[in-house]
């Protein structure tokens, strides 16, 4: 492997559409020095990326999206067409001509500052119409990944085939897909699922299981992938009328400060009235920007804000609906109230906080990506 270089990628696309949706991949896009190997499947992918962005993004001219332009600039004899921005001078577009000069015209290679030659690549061998063997593995590296799963990223996959299994009509085709493929991926997953869906559980795979080096690959797992801060974490801050403003400006700061990310929501999008009488901002209401847009919950105290809090139907199913998907949720002074009005119990994850110095587990909490051993008790949970 010889590096080539790094790329670095360090901030979100300022317009979605014109960023991302009109991007024109296509493995023709090479810089000098890199040439394709003797690959029908690439062989076929230089075309056919080509076609289907004609046809995606409305003519030939893709590669003159802002998005799809080549830093260092280059030129061909394409002209005219749809959504053309270049405008050329001349009247021939093709080599030879006996006009303009003789240009456009292609670069011929060389040492320096040479245009596009083909690597002489020496090919010996018999091209036929066949596949080799690997060809007929289909569950090896679904096994490899299932079996390199948490105990809890297995569950939801269990999880996942048993709902989605659950919604076809049919029993035979619900126990084809139990026997025939999750059976040859896993015996275990296989037999979870069966039992969900109240099928007879599999003793065996229909295909004998592949034989391979890597048994598990920790990098499959996203446990095993967390940063260890909480830098882009977004966490919701719930305010009322007679809100402790000091500990939402304290908690701002501090979040601010490990590179999270903090959202003041209210009852509505009207500022609220904190204890000591001071205009608070908010950035949204609760009901407009629900929890399943945050990684955390903070509840700061402030009597009358509590009280607020506990009527408000929208509020409480925020907490609850974080709390069910294993949010981390912090508390401060009377917030610690709504604990037994909605019957939640303290956790590793579900922290009562007083100053700066306690917000550091509720960031631990938040850097753990999610409170998995709440999950039993979570799923009693209403919401």
């Amino acid at each position: 492997v010889t590096p080539l270089g790094k790329m670095v990628l360090n901030r979100n696309p300022d317009n979605y559409f014109a960023e991302t949706e009109q991007v024109a991949f296509c493995p023709g896009h090479i810089v000098p020095g890199i040439d394709f190997s003797n690959d029908p499947l690439l062989q076929g992918r230089l075309f056919s990326y080509t076609d289907t962005q004609i046809s995606r993004l409305g003519g030939p001219n893709f590669h003159e999206i802002p998005i799809n332009r080549p830093i260092a600039p280059n030129h061909n004899g394409q002209r005219d067409a749809q959504h053309r921005t270049t405008i050329d001078k001349g009247r021939a577009s093709y080599e030879p001509n006996s006009i303009d000069g003789g240009w456009p015209k292609e670069t011929p290679p060389a040492a320096e500052n040479g245009g596009f030659e083909t690597y002489p690549e020496r090919v010996e061998a018999h091209k036929v119409r066949e596949r080799s063997e690997s060809f007929g593995d289909h569950f090896s590296q679904a096994t490899l990944f299932f079996q390199s799963m948490s105990h809890h990223e297995k569950e939801h996959i269990i999880a996942a085939y048993s709902f989605e299994l659950g919604k076809v009509e049919r029993e035979y085709i619900r126990a084809r897909q139990v026997n025939e493929i999750l059976a040859n991926i896993d015996l275990e997953l296989a037999k979870r699922v069966a039992a969900n869906l109240g099928l007879p559980a599999p003793t065996a795979g229909t295909v004998p299981a592949r034989q391979t080096s890597v048994k598990e690959s920790p990098a499959l797992s996203q446990v095993n992938l967390l940063s260890g801060d909480i830098v882009s974490r977004k966490v919701a801050i719930l305010v009322a009328d007679g809100v402790d403003g000091k500990a939402v400006e304290a908690m701002k700061a501090e979040l601010t400060a490990e590179g999270a990310h903090a959202k003041v929501l209210g009852p509505t999008s009207a500022p609220v009235k904190t204890a000591d009488g001071k205009s608070l901002p908010v950035d949204a209401s609760a009901e407009g920007l629900p929890s399943v847009a945050f990684d955390a919950v903070f509840v700061p105290g402030g009597k009358a804000s509590i009280e607020a809090l506990k009527g408000d139907g929208v509020a409480l199913h925020f907490i609850l609906e974080a709390y069910k998907h294993l949010k981390a949720i912090s508390f401060a002074g009377e917030a610690k109230e709504l604990l037994s009005l909605l019957r939640l119990e303290e956790d590793a994850g579900l922290l009562e906080v007083s100053d700066s110095k306690s917000f550091k587990p509720f960031f631990h909490a938040i850097a753990q990506h999610r409170v998995w051993d709440r999950e039993v008790k979570a799923k009693a949970v209403p919401a």
